[in-house]
């Protein structure tokens, strides 16, 4: 069984200063309070250098792709993902996929 992955790669947003405020203050808390019932295993955050395609990622990885099909269905994840168009004001694209040998 291979771990699977969720990756949300942010685009610039608008505002930076606003999108880390409300990243930091109000959707890592969230994704906190839901963590256990999405059950993710880690979670990685990357912001990228100025000159990257992407302004952030957020990953999070799951035992297997049932794991994250599981916690990609329950209500705490639906209130995660529906608070990104609060502050991804330059867009954003979720993946998901599993890892490889």
């Amino acid at each position: 069984m291979s771990a699977a992955h969720l990756v949300v790669l942010y685009n610039a947003p608008k505002d930076p200063a606003a999108f880390e405020k409300y990243y930091a203050e109000t959707h890592l808390p969230l994704l906190d309070k839901h963590a256990k019932e999405i059950g993710f295993t880690n979670g990685v955050l990357v912001k990228f250098s100025a000159n990257s395609a992407f302004y952030r990622k957020a990953e999070l990885t799951f035992e297997s792709m049932d794991a994250l099909k599981k916690g990609t269905s329950t209500a705490g994840f639906k209130a995660v993902a529906d608070d990104i168009p609060n502050f991804a004001s330059g867009g954003y694209t979720a993946l998901r996929g599993e890892e490889t040998p």
